[in-house]
């Protein structure tokens, strides 16, 4: 159990080495006026913290810093989410200002505009279109053999499939083609098209179409859709403005970990609605052993969510993050939930 003078110079060392990024001195706390304790006073308690191994000394100062102990503590029972400034609160909702009515561009707008907030990196996992259902079909042939299905979703999500049309199709056939798709398929999840497909609408083909067998299979191929993961990067550089991250091995395990795909689970754990922490070796992961992962999930119509992850050093502004990321993600959430309820899609384009 730590004594009230414990839980406040660490409380304070903390708050100094986020601000400066340089290991704290006694002589430097004892400055503030939150700490009106001896120099030889405070040394003696960060000596007990670091004997606890709340703090760490470094070999190059006579300073210390916080361990990952020391982190955890601070963040459950010491930290105060701060308030944004009127110029924070502007720009973050800035995202929600411009008419949106595609699901991938306003997550990609989120990742930019939070990254550049923080001078961290945004990770934003889009969520499973696969679980959202269809809204509208049509159909826009591309030459002779060729024609692209555009699935709109009830989010505003845009599918396009292109498949292959028999030779001989009649523009007619491909109206009443769209037409049995609506009728049939409008409302259903993206995830169970193709068993609907096969149940219900090959027999209605088979009556109305010509050519329906051919067209069918190719069609039916092209609507393969299985879940995936959408992530979505903001201010991949912005680890390189950090001074724990000059060393360039720590760098270039950080860089390999975005550019080789890696899954979604790296950065998001926890699967519990909320604000989550994840502190140095909590990640489990060594290309983020030195970083904190702060995540937020966010929901993208009904029973569909998302999440979003802010990636910094342990020293990273937990405060200040944690309230962006709670803000965020609400009006990330409202904003989405229109779209599920009106939105009409224009284009996918796939990074």
């Amino acid at each position: 159990m730590l004594t009230n003078r414990q839980l406040l110079i660490l409380q304070l060392t903390v708050n100094d080495f986020i601000e400066s990024a340089q290991p704290v001195g006694s002589r430097q706390l004892s400055k503030k006026p939150e700490a009106p304790f001896s120099p030889a006073t405070i040394r003696n308690e960060m000596a007990d913290l670091e004997e606890l191994g709340y703090l760490e000394k470094t070999h190059t100062s006579s300073g210390r810093i916080p361990s990952d102990k020391g982190y955890r503590f601070y963040v459950d029972h010491l930290l105060t989410p701060e308030k944004l400034t009127v110029e924070d609160s502007v720009q973050l909702r800035s995202i929600f200002q411009d008419r949106v009515v595609e699901t991938e561009e306003l997550i990609r707008n989120s990742a930019k505009i939070i990254s550049e907030l923080t001078n961290y990196t945004a990770v934003l996992l889009g969520p499973d279109m696969s679980m959202h259902s269809v809204k509208r079909f049509s159909i826009v042939p591309l030459d002779e053999t060729k024609a692209v299905a555009i699935i709109v979703t009830d989010n505003g999500h845009v599918e396009n499939r292109v498949f292959d049309v028999p030779n001989g199709m009649r523009a007619s056939d491909i109206e009443k083609m769209v037409n049995i798709l609506n009728e049939r398929l409008v409302g259903t999840p993206l995830s169970f098209l193709q068993n609907k497909l096969a149940r219900e609408v090959k027999m209605i083909f088979d009556q109305h179409v010509h050519q329906a067998g051919d067209l069918f299979a190719s069609f039916q191929r092209a609507m393969t859709i299985k879940p995936e993961e959408r992530l979505y990067f903001g201010g991949k550089m912005n680890m390189m403005k950090q001074p724990e991250f000059h060393d360039f091995q720590k760098m270039k395990l950080f860089f390999e970990m975005m550019e080789n795909g890696m899954p979604a689970m790296t950065f998001f754990q926890d699967d519990k609605q909320g604000i989550h922490v994840r502190i140095g070796s909590e990640n489990n992961n060594n290309a983020i052993e030195d970083c904190s992962v702060i995540t937020a999930k966010y929901a993208a119509g009904s029973n569909v969510t998302g999440a979003i992850a802010i990636i910094g050093p342990k020293r990273m502004d937990y405060g200040r993050v944690i309230t962006m990321l709670d803000i965020l993600s609400g009006d990330l959430s409202k904003a989405l939930g229109k779209l599920s309820i009106g939105g009409d899609g224009l284009d996918r384009r796939k990074d």
